[in-house]
C-alpha cells in the first residue's frame, strides 16, 4: 500500500540526530520511498527525519534507480568542492555547502546485510546531503 507522508519543515525537528534503524523500520523506509516518488519533480533524495521519523534511513535517485540505505555512514571522501543545494524541507533559496566528489559509503540493505560502495558526482552529493539530515545537520 502506498503511503505518502507529510514533509516536515520544522528546523528543530530536522536538527535532531537520528537513531540507528532496525528491521522493524522497513515500513518507514517504504513510506519514505513513496513520499520521494510523489515529490520526484522537486526532490532527488530524502532522509526519514523529513517525514518525522528519527531513524538513519535514506532514499535517493541513484542514476534513475531508487536506492534505500539503512544506517549509512561515509567512510572515505575525497575531492572537496563548494556547491549550492536546496532542500524540500527547508524554505528559501539554495545555500552554499562543501561536498566531496568521491565518497565511500557503508550501509545496510533491506535485508540488513552490510554493503559498501563508492559513489561519485551528483549521486555522491545527494547521499552526503541525506546523511547530513541523519546527523541533524541542515544546509
Amino acid at each position: 500500500m502506498i503511503m505518502i507522508r507529510e514533509i516536515v519543515h520544522d528546523e528543530e525537528i530536522l536538527g535532531k540526530k537520528s537513531e540507528p534503524a532496525l528491521k522493524e523500520d522497513i515500513e518507514t523506509a517504504e513510506d519514505l520511498l513513496d513520499t520521494l516518488i510523489a515529490n520526484k519533480e522537486k526532490c532527488v533524495g530524502m532522509a526519514a527525519n523529513m517525514i518525522g521519523v528519527h531513524k538513519r534511513i535514506i532514499v535517493f535517485d541513484n542514476d534513475g534507480e531508487y536506492m534505500t540505505m539503512f544506517n549509512p555512514e561515509i567512510v572515505k571522501m575525497s575531492e572537496p568542492y563548494e556547491t549550492k543545494e536546496g532542500c524540500l524541507s527547508l524554505i528559501g533559496n539554495p545555500k552554499k555547502c562543501k561536498r566531496y566528489n568521491k565518497i565511500k559509503v557503508s550501509w545496510q540493505n533491506e535485508d540488513f546485510k552490510p554493503r559498501t560502495k563508492n559513489f561519485t558526482g551528483y549521486v555522491a552529493e545527494i547521499i552526503q546531503h541525506e546523511i547530513d539530515h541523519c546527523n541533524g545537520i541542515l544546509i
